[in-house]
Order: structure tokens, then sequence, then C-alpha cells
């Protein structure tokens, strides 16, 4: 395929990545080529990890830091160091042909880090990542995101939303990249605090998962090895749904479903890139750090011996590799507690996607707040027992940690 002036070899363009809709691989590229001003917007000159479903949406993705080493000699990048010791030269992608190229891997979404290559350091965005719990309505989402706008904005930054093309919504801040990440994290976090401040039956800025209710505002996707899917970025769900910027008189009647492979390249040829001037206007962080002094430490649980307390009765179920199976065992545990799982909130499953060495793989948790004390089942054998870090030669990693990123 010519593309920007290049020659993208693609591999199997007719293999079906959604099987729901029936969406190509060539699909998928020429969706990207529909939005590529706006898509490349979002990455440009930014290190991605490479997010790949070799094998379509269907099976579990795997994350590939470095770049391959048969590539292309114009495909850029740059060398990353991570906590482990290690280092990784991630996919940099500033023009259509990478892009392609990076799509024809098995990349459905871009996951860039909020650096650039020239500063990787420094970010020069601040990322709200708003994620209800299960349960929770979607018009709960949206004002939670209108609190967090009006947060940004208080304290001198443009707000930019967008649909995250799954079941929450992500809210973005243009900064000039003079804080190392330990600092934007804690200005993130300060927002996240302060939206539960002002809207406490609706948002939660709270660690633990257990200890959630409502919209979980997540900071967290500030750290410095975190990623997320940028804008026009096509999301692994059934129906290919998009993480689309908006304009905020957009916002309160949005609904993500309308947002797909499909309906984003008319939208976008009709009104273009509500994100087109997102970077012209690039704000401080020096108010929202103020905030966070003035709102003090973050709450923490009490510790018991040697790890924190819990404060809400847990109970593990399953540690599985895929989800579908950490599921069928969960369906199998409330088959076996019957009387305790009717009495379950739908908040009260908890599924974690754990990150493993190259891949998410899956723990299932259950609180048992909702259930009366003496009706309680007792933490039993693991349904399934999935161990992601046998074989991992700790003490080696160890030895690799001298050698991390000093603000981690």
């Amino acid at each position: 395929m010519d593309v920007a002036g290049r020659q993208v070899r693609i591999s199997n363009p007719d293999k079906v990545v959604f099987p729901e809709t029936g969406h190509t691989k060539l699909d998928l590229i020429r969706y990207y080529q529909a939005v590529a001003g706006g898509a490349l917007r979002g990455v440009a000159g930014r290190p991605m990890i490479l997010k790949r479903f070799v094998r379509g949406i269907q099976e579990e993705a795997f994350f590939q830091k470095r770049a391959p080493a048969k590539r292309p000699d114009w495909i850029e990048v740059a060398e990353l160091r991570y906590r482990s010791g290690l280092s990784a030269a991630e996919v940099v992608v500033n023009d259509l042909a990478q892009l392609v190229w990076v799509v024809n891997l098995g990349c459905v979404d871009l996951n860039p880090h909020p650096v650039r290559a020239g500063d990787l350091a420094h970010p020069d965005e601040l990322r709200i990542d708003l994620d209800p719990l299960p349960g929770v309505p979607w018009t709960d989402v949206l004002a939670t995101a209108q609190v967090a706008r009006a947060v940004l904005e208080e304290h001198g930054l443009a707000a930019w939303p967008k649909t995250s093309g799954s079941r929450g919504f992500h809210v973005y801040a243009a900064i000039r990249p003079q804080w190392p990440f330990a600092q934007v994290r804690k200005a993130a976090e300060a927002v996240a605090r302060e939206v539960e401040r002002r809207a406490p039956d609706l948002a939660t800025a709270r660690w633990w998962k257990e200890e959630r209710h409502g919209v979980f505002v997540d900071f967290n996707q500030n750290a410095y090895d975190r990623t997320v899917a940028s804008a026009y970025s096509v999301r692994a769900v059934a129906d290919a749904r998009v993480s689309t910027p908006l304009t905020w008189a957009e916002v309160p009647k949005c609904r993500p479903e309308a947002f797909t492979v499909d309906t984003v390249p008319k939208r976008y040829a009709e009104i273009g890139d509500p994100w087109e001037d997102m970077e012209l206007s690039p704000g401080g962080l020096d108010s929202l750090l103020e905030l966070s002094e003035s709102l003090g430490p973050a709450p923490k649980p009490p510790k018991g011996h040697g790890h924190r307390q819990q404060t809400m009765p847990l109970i593990e179920v399953a540690r599985a590799r895929h989800k579908e199976e950490a599921l069928t065992a969960l369906d199998h545990w409330k088959s076996r507690h019957p009387e305790a799982a009717a009495l379950l909130e739908p908040a009260d499953v908890l599924v974690d996607g754990m990150r493993g060495r190259s891949s998410v793989w899956y723990r299932i948790r259950i609180n048992l707040q909702h259930v009366p004390e003496a009706q309680r089942p007792r933490q039993e054998e693991l349904e399934v027992d999935y161990d992601p870090w046998e074989g991992v030669d700790w003490e080696a990693v160890a030895r690799r940690r001298g050698d991390a990123p000093p603000d981690e």
C-alpha cells in the first residue's frame, strides 16, 4: 500500500478483527487513513506501547514495549527506561505510513506515553480517566466529567473531553513540559480528590478498589509507565467503538455507542477535529500543586502485620490468564454459594485486570459487605490459580532495579 510516499506491506488484509461487525484489518487501516490528522495529533512524537491483537479482539492482546527488531529503516524509536531496570526502544509515530505500519502489526488502539521523544522526563499532557464501577449510569460519568472540567479550569487549565471508547470517559489538559512525572501525578491526584470533595455521591478518588463507589477518577494514568488510548483510537469492543474527541457542548447528550469505525470518519469529514487547537494553549501545574498541599495527605487504610489492613470483607475467587476463564470461575463460585451471590451488588464483584509480563491477567475478588456476617462464605482454594510470574528470576530483577528512573 502506498502511504505518505512510502510502501507499507499489509499482511492478511482480509483478516477479521471484529467478529461481531465483520470489520477486517484493511477496514481498520482505512478508518485510520480517514481520520489521519486527528489520530496523528494524538500520537505524534510520542513513544507508544504496542498492544497487539494478532488473532483479533476475541483473544487477549499482548503488550510489546520494544519495537520489532525487523522493521523498516523509516520507523522511529525512543529509548525508555523502566523501574525493572530494563530499557526499551519504543515506536514513535510521526506520519501516516508509520501509523499504518503499527496497525498492520495487530494494534487496534494506539497507546502513547504523555511525553515527547525529545523530552522523556517531562509530560506535556495531564490525563484524567473516569472509570465507572459496574451498575453506574452513563449520566453519572458525564456529570463527573463536568466537575473535573470545572476543577481544571479553575486552576488555569483548559479541559478537553473525549469518550474512552469503552465504559468510561477521558478529560485531558495540555501542560507545559516543566514538571516531572511525580509532580504531574500529584497534580492529577489533586484533581481527583477535589472532584470527590465536590461530588461525593458521584465520584471517588479512593485508591483501593473495594472502597470505591460511583465513578473512579483515575489519576494514576499519569504515572511514569502508564499509557492511555489516544484520540481516535479504535477500541477492542464488539461494536468497534472509537475514543472520540468532543466539544463540551456535545458532552451532555453524547452516547459512547454512537462513535464507531463506521460513523466517526463521516463526523470527522463534516466537523473536523474538536481537539485541533489543544496544543496551542498549554497550562501550568502550580495552582493544582498548591491545591494538593492544601488538601493534605490522601487518606490511607490502616496497616496490619506488614500489609495494609483490609477495611472490607473481601475474598478472592480466581486468578486466570483469560477474562472468560475468570468469569467462568466466578459463575461456578456463585452456583456453590447462591444465597450469598443473591445479595451482591454489581460493584461488589471486583474484576481486576492485572499487568503481567507481556499481557493482562485477571483476578476476581468479592466484597461481602452486603452479605450478613453469619452468611459470608469463607476464603476457599481459588477456582483458578494462575501464576503470571512463574519462572521469573526475582534476584535478577532486584539487581536491575538499581538503575530505575529517579522519579519512581
